[in-house]
């Protein structure tokens, strides 16, 4: 149960760093902000079809008598914008990194700098940067919407669906947000995503324990953009942790 504890240290020692750094806390709001407007639109486009979606979605509801095709189409409806919040929080940490992909390799490796035992620069031109997060953010986002997909069918069940499966979904989403993250400063080291993941789910707790309060704090729109340059020098803490010892960099 440690592991929770440092991990969440590590998303607080992100934002204190950016804090002492201020010029990297202005530059990485633009980004976020670009990422949020966009965001702003599709919610606001869910938020008004998001009925109209249901009731397409169960037809078999339509000769239900009342109050149970009201109650019905009602979870369901919270359940379908739920999700759609969390495949949010996780894409617009995908968005945002993408739109802002020099800053951010800046900040991860002026976060190692601080520390010691920075890696060199990747020796890719940047548009082969841009391919390959956008690659593979787009797998990670594949990943995220299975999984909401089966957690969504898991949200028919009683009780269980609804305790149980948002629970479950936060911290798919804190798992997931957190491989994102990391993605920075892993992908400066020339890891692929596969060895990534592993690693990850090497140190489950400790992934949780960064990721899951970020989801919660991206569920405030303004509190995202306000803490995602801390999140990436955050992550960025956490991938140094994840590696293992014999690779791991010796602090300055």
């Amino acid at each position: 149960m440690r592991d929770l504890g440092v991990g969440f240290g590590y998303l607080m020692k992100g934002q204190r760093w950016v804090g002492r750094h201020g010029r990297w806390l202005g530059l990485g709001l633009l980004p976020a902000l670009i990422a949020l407007v966009l965001y702003a639109a599709a919610l606001v486009g869910l938020g008004f079809w998001v009925d109209d979606i249901t009731a397409w979605a169960t037809p078999f509801a339509d000769g239900w008598g009342s109050p149970w095709q009201d109650l019905f189409r009602g979870f369901l409806t919270v359940l379908l914008f739920v999700g759609g919040l969390l495949f949010a929080v996780i894409s617009f940490a995908a968005l945002t990194l993408l739109i802002g992909q020099p800053f951010y390799e800046a900040l991860a490796e002026a976060v190692d700098d601080s520390e010691g035992g920075a890696p060199g620069a990747p020796d890719l031109p940047m548009w082969r940067e841009l391919l390959i997060s956008a690659r593979d953010s787009l797998r990670v986002l594949l990943w995220v919407a299975l999984f909401g997909v089966v957690l969504f069918a898991l949200g028919f069940l009683p009780v269980i669906g609804q305790t149980v499966v948002p629970a479950v979904g936060f911290c798919v989403s804190g798992f997931f947000l957190a491989a994102e993250l990391t993605a920075v400063a892993l992908q400066r080291r020339g890891i692929p995503l596969k060895k990534r993941f592993r690693l990850l789910r090497g140190r489950k707790l400790l992934t949780l324990g960064f990721g899951v309060p970020l989801v919660l704090s991206f569920l405030v729109p303004f509190v995202a953009v306000l803490l995602m340059p801390g999140a990436v020098a955050g992550a960025t803490l956490l991938a140094r942790d994840l590696l293992p010892p014999a690779e791991r960099p010796q602090p300055a």
